[in-house]
């Protein structure tokens, strides 16, 4: 049996073109952004309290990408 020619059955134009790519520094705003929110709920839900555990994980999980997407230290 002859296989099809993968040529012949490809999509009419890049479909990655239509997609809304981010580049670094627009990820790198958005996870700051983020940083910035997480911040704001540890703070206004602390109430003299510590921040539970799993908002101070997901604090410092942003923190690290946003190092990663910026490259600093």
């Amino acid at each position: 049996m002859d296989e099809p020619d993968p040529l012949t059955n490809r999509i009419p134009h890049d479909d990655w073109a239509d997609q809304d790519l981010l580049t670094k520094g627009e990820a790198a705003e958005r996870v700051a952004a983020e940083i910035d929110a997480v911040r704001a709920e540890i703070i206004g839900g602390m109430g003299g309290a510590e921040p539970t555990d799993s908002l101070q994980k997901r604090l410092e999980a942003l923190q690290a990408a946003y190092r990663s997407l910026t490259g600093t230290d």
